[in-house]
């Protein structure tokens, strides 16, 4: 399965995106191409970014228990699943369950899910989806066995990419494909100081600047747009209102872009951003009330005390 029509999507974002009046914006899903997947990859081996590493001990520490979460065999499915190298410890806890996986990584990166594909074959049956989160989940809860339960992995702090009311919409849509007794497992960054948080998004070396300006040479590539890099740069911010670090590209100069394969100007004022990624931090009751208005009940809570990150088991009521 592939996204339908993904260059024309790009370019009908870009488009609206970046004619904005007011803050321009492109949806962080688009820094994901190969180079920005890999890009990413780097960047959770950085020091400063304490985050993957705290999702892989608190899934090491929780995976052998969620099998007994379960009444029968298991399908796992996995939003955004990279390269799948958390996932390889709850593949093993199940595979002492059950004789055979059936996993399905979904993401709409193809060298991820190469990856992904490369490193787990041997633990699973591995069928990956090409396409959007949600095209992928209902693409599979409308084909999986009657008698299997579902279980979404959702690693990592990817929930942290969409505002409030975007996540709770989003959690509540995967309930829908959900039914009772099948599960959520959701990672979410927690609440820390800002100085631990923000070096994260602004590591030393540049790689998080290099993954967010890539975003500029992708639309030269697929769009044919005139950005020079070198006439912008990488801002990393923290919204305490919000609870949020900001990822924006700066303008360093007044300038306008030429976009042809989206059709349009893009005009920027000198200091003018565009707003790339949001980062959102969650405390656990935060977490709670969102699983409950979505319609799960929370099974398991397990937090790292090194760096505040949380692995959630939540099951559909």
């Amino acid at each position: 399965m592939t996204a339908a029509a993904p260059v024309h999507e790009f370019a009908v974002e870009v488009r609206d995106g970046l004619t904005q009046r007011e803050q321009k914006t492109l949806p962080a899903r688009y820094l994901y191409d190969e180079l920005g997947s890999t890009l990413f990859e780097a960047i959770t081996l950085l020091p400063e970014y304490g985050l993957t590493r705290a999702d892989e001990r608190v899934i090491a520490r929780c995976a052998p228990e969620l099998p007994s979460q379960f009444l029968g065999e298991v399908v796992i499915a996995e939003l955004g699943s990279g390269s799948g190298r958390k996932t390889r410890r709850i593949l093993d806890a199940f595979r002492a369950h059950q004789s055979a996986i059936d996993y399905y990584p979904i993401d709409l990166s193809r060298a991820a899910l190469d990856t992904c594909r490369a490193e787990l074959a041997s633990l699973a049956r591995v069928t990956a989806l090409e396409c959007t989160y949600m095209h992928g989940l209902r693409h599979l809860a409308a084909r999986r066995h009657p008698d299997r339960q579902l279980f979404v992995l959702f690693l990592g702090s990817t929930i942290g990419n969409l505002d409030r009311p975007e996540a709770r919409h989003f959690l509540a849509d995967v309930r829908s494909c959900l039914k009772p007794g099948d599960a959520l497992l959701l990672g979410a960054d927690l609440i820390k100081p800002v100085d631990i948080m923000l070096p994260a998004y602004d590591d030393a070396l540049g790689v998080t600047a290099a993954f967010n300006l890539n975003l500029l040479t992708r639309m030269n590539r697929e769009l044919d747009a005139s950005f020079d890099a070198r006439s912008f740069h990488h801002l990393a911010l923290w919204n305490a209102r919000e609870s949020r670090i900001e990822m924006h590209l700066c303008s360093l100069s007044e300038q306008r872009i030429a976009i042809p394969g989206a059709g349009c100007v893009a005009s920027f004022r000198t200091g003018e951003t565009i707003w790339t990624e949001s980062s959102h931090k969650y405390t656990i009751e935060d977490l709670r009330e969102m699983a409950h208005g979505a319609g799960y009940r929370v099974s398991g809570e397990w937090v790292d005390a090194a760096w505040p990150f949380i692995e959630a088991l939540w099951l559909a009521e």
